[in-house]
């Protein structure tokens, strides 16, 4: 089985849709899609997108194989010969815009919008939702530890819980986007460019007579790398004391050792102890790694107690994005080409949130030119344009009477066509290109938009074409519903 083929990876609500617009003759009708997520996850202010590498991949190798049509064969459904005969045919042809991984985004924007035949932006809903959810979700946690972390180091070590290898693998990839420095897992780091990291396990200090034993075996064995985990019997009695031995003996020997990592108690207090240890025993230089179910909120109560951490290894709770493991990201469809003109679509809803806004959009960040901050992200039909524009107002779609005219700023699109006519546009960016892009972005917000805990909600507004357009349609179909 060819994990990397992933046709089907998809609901069979898509097929059996692509199966009743061919059945209608509606495949080859042109339509567009939007994709985004309504609430911030982590009860935060803001999202940082990734999933757009995996995504592109995606597309790039879609195709129906024997396999996937003799399954579809089987289906109770029992699809034509002819359809089946169509998607021997397939590719993906659409074109795809989106805004670049590591761009922090914010809800109801949207961060990728599809255009192309029916018969295929229908299909590549489930994956493209399914690889943009997951990985934003991590990347924005990622973002979230790194802002609290200060300059500590970051490391990924969350493959042994994370939801299959796939998960792990572009787990970690995502957090890097989101300002780790390195990871635990091989195939990240082979895969991706990733900086790889690793001590050793208990089990290694329980294999050996004694725990200074297992130290100097492994001292022996990777001179230039050795990292201690100093908690497997007595962390200040006997873990830090074998370390300063086993440390004064690299000494000797020309050599340093690089860390002590400590994985359970009260790490506040123990790394406090454990500095005062090393500084006394004329150790400055050894660094204190901790870890053990660590997160954003665990790590700033560690720093306000005064811990003497230098790198955290973060693992479970930042790759399952423990308390927010879902992002709920959506795919509409928002115009339809009819003849040479593109026609604006909307989904009312019961639910005020749910109500979707029409049309073809482009998404602008709106920057203050003096204070270099962002003011709004701006949503315009793809038609429009602000070049000219000098006073701009900005107004809550939701309370229309707030409002604000802002002056003497720069209108910077997010969008950028990524794939066309069945290959990407772009090449693929390198992972420490996409981690600096993102710690631009951070400087372009307030910090009451960025701040973990109860932030400010950041403005996400319409132009005036957009809001009518919406407002118009609501009113038709309310008109027709009534």
């Amino acid at each position: 089985m060819d994990q990397n083929h992933l046709t089907l990876h998809t609901d069979k609500y898509q097929i059996n849709m692509m199966y009743a617009h061919w059945k209608n003759g509606n495949h080859h009708k042109i339509r567009a899609f939007e994709a985004y997520y309504r609430k911030n996850p982590f009860q935060g202010g803001y999202a940082v997108f990734a999933g757009l590498e995996r995504i592109l991949q995606y597309l790039e190798g879609l195709r129906f194989d024997e396999s996937d049509i003799a399954y579809l064969r089987e289906q109770e459904e029992q699809y034509d010969e002819e359809f089946l005969q169509e998607l021997r045919q397939f590719s993906f042809t659409g074109e795809v815009y989106s805004v670049k991984e590591g761009t922090i985004v914010f809800p109801n924007e949207p961060l990728i919008r599809v255009e192309g035949r029916l018969f295929e932006i229908q299909l590549v809903e489930t994956a493209i939702l399914n690889f943009m959810n997951y990985q934003t979700l991590i990347a924005t946690k990622a973002a979230r530890i790194k802002q609290v972390a200060n300059d500590g180091i970051l490391l990924e070590f969350g493959t042994r819980r994370a939801q299959e290898a796939s998960a792990a693998l572009w787990g970690a990839r995502a957090a890097v986007i989101g300002g780790f420095d390195a990871t635990s897992n091989l195939l990240a780091g082979k895969l991706f460019g990733i900086p790889t990291k690793g001590t050793h396990a208990h089990a290694f200090v329980q294999d050996a007579r004694t725990e200074l034993a297992a130290f100097e075996a492994y001292a022996n064995a990777l001179p230039d790398h050795v990292t201690l985990l100093v908690d497997t019997y007595d962390t200040l009695k006997s873990g830090v004391p074998n370390a300063i031995k086993v440390g004064h003996k690299l000494k000797e020997q020309g050599k340093t050792l690089r860390g002590i990592r400590l994985d359970s108690g009260d790490l506040a207090y123990l790394s406090r102890e454990a500095r005062r240890m090393l500084d006394e025993a004329g150790l400055p230089e050894v660094k204190i790694v901790a870890s053990n179910d660590l997160d954003e909120y665990t790590i700033q109560s560690l720093l306000s107690q005064g811990a003497r951490i230098d790198t955290w290894g973060v693992g479970t709770k930042l790759i399952t994005a423990q308390d927010s493991p879902s992002l709920g990201g959506v795919y509409k469809l928002v115009a339809k080409l009819e003849g040479n003109e593109w026609v604006p679509t909307i989904k009312i809803s019961g639910n005020p949130e749910k109500v979707t806004t029409p049309g073809r959009k482009q998404l602008m960040r709106i920057i203050n030119r003096h204070s270099g901050r962002a003011e709004a992200d701006y949503l315009m039909d793809v038609e429009e344009s602000l070049e000219g524009v000098e006073k701009l107002k900005l107004f809550d779609p939701i309370h229309t009477y707030l409002h604000k005219f802002v002056t003497d700023f720069d209108a910077v699109p997010l969008h950028e066509l990524v794939f066309s006519k069945g290959e990407r546009t772009t090449a693929a960016p390198a992972l420490d290109e996409l981690r600096a892009y993102h710690a631009e972005q951070k400087g372009l917000f307030w910090n009451e938009y960025m701040r973990n805990l109860n932030p400010e909600r950041y403005p996400v507004d319409l132009s005036q074409q957009v809001w009518d357009t919406k407002m118009k349609l609501i009113a038709e179909h309310t008109k027709k519903e009534g």
